[in-house]
């Protein structure tokens, strides 16, 4: 999933998306261990969308902190 999708997204549904890449990482690190897995490149690509989610969360915090700094 690109970025931009994901900056579209409300932040429940970022969380969501989180706990799910989490998890897929969890499985294919767990099929690798045991020789089952087909396809070794899904890793790192599970990782990026990984790390993607939470950047685009962690903008989505930082501006919601500035949005409530201005309005107080």
């Amino acid at each position: 999933m690109k970025a931009a999708e994901l900056r579209d997204l409300p932040y429940g549904e970022l969380t969501e998306k989180l706990a799910e890449a989490k998890e897929e990482l969890f499985n294919l690190r767990f099929q690798l261990a045991t020789n089952q897995l087909d396809n070794e490149a899904r890793i790192p690509q599970v990782r990026r969308n990984v790390a993607r989610i939470m950047t685009v969360m962690r903008q989505q915090e930082i501006e919601a902190f500035y949005a409530q700094e201005d309005g107080s």
